[in-house]
């Protein structure tokens, strides 16, 4: 790979990023506490050992110090789903971002266009929506704002591809193709649900066996995150499920939390 990247965020989308980038030498990941520089280097780690042996988490710098991005020649902005933190943060990269460099988002639902406006480089800005868990997910989907230029686009898709990634080009729409498309059956799998009372296993259970979908679609909101899940429904306008909003109000957000659309017992198993 030719990129040293430097990924902004310590959550699960950039830990598996780092990781799949551990082929190679010289990339950074910025985490805003030592508690958070702590849990991606673990996360790492463990990423790499099932990636196997040429994936070494050696190759990847951890650091609290976001003045350390300055080296990286592609830059990921990888933090949650939200507007202004995303704006605040790409603001903030721009700025000190080398001259040469390409600044890149991972937001799943979000304008490109606004985000790049908000970098200060629209002309050097990617949209590089990798899913989760992204050692093991092929699929990048790749928007551009209007401003992007040829090399920025090529360096992009180059990435992809010394990640081992297939990058699709997608329209620079709310929740792009995957999301747009999928959103609106998870919501509908929820109201299902509800109005039939069958409990999640059954539902999940025939959309793996009868559609051969390796996560039923209760079990996949859970797995995304509940609070996440409501973001995206409403930056794609779908008609998210007041239970949702519900869980999240009360602190149930899925698997992460050990309770969501599932049971406690089911994640205390």
């Amino acid at each position: 790979m030719e990129e040293k990247l430097g990924i902004a965020g310590s959550g699960a989308i950039a830990t598996g990023l780092a990781a799949c980038a551990t082929r190679t030498s010289g990339h950074l990941l910025w985490a805003r506490s030592d508690a958070s520089a702590a849990r991606a280097t673990k996360a790492i780690a463990k990423a790499c050992e099932r990636l196997g042996e040429e994936f070494d988490t050696a190759n990847v710098t951890v650091t609290t110090d976001v003045e350390q991005l300055r080296g990286a020649t592609f830059l990921v902005e990888a933090i949650s789903e939200d507007a202004a933190l995303k704006r605040e943060l790409l603001a903030r990269l721009g700025a000190l971002a080398d001259p040469s460099a390409v600044l890149s988002t991972t937001t799943s639902s979000l304008s490109i266009s606004d985000l790049a406006a908000a970098s200060g480089v629209p002309d050097r800005f990617v949209g590089l929506h990798v899913f989760n868990p992204v050692p093991r997910m092929k699929l990048v989907e790749l928007a551009y704002p209007a401003e992007a230029t040829a090399a920025s686009r090529e360096r992009a898709a180059a990435l992809c591809s010394a990640l081992d990634k297939e990058a699709v080009e997608v329209p620079d729409l709310a929740g792009f193709v995957v999301n747009r498309l999928l959103f609106p059956y998870l919501f509908s799998a929820v109201d299902f649900m509800h109005e039939t009372g069958l409990p999640p296993a059954s539902i999940d259970t025939c959309m793996q066996l009868g559609a051969a979908h390796p996560m039923g679609p209760i079990a996949l909101l859970d797995y995304i995150g509940l609070d996440v899940s409501v973001a995206i429904g409403d930056a794609i306008g779908a008609g998210v499920p007041q239970s949702l909003r519900d869980l999240c109000a009360a602190g149930a957000l899925g698997r992460k939390a050990g309770r969501g659309l599932y049971p406690p017992e089911f994640y205390a198993r």
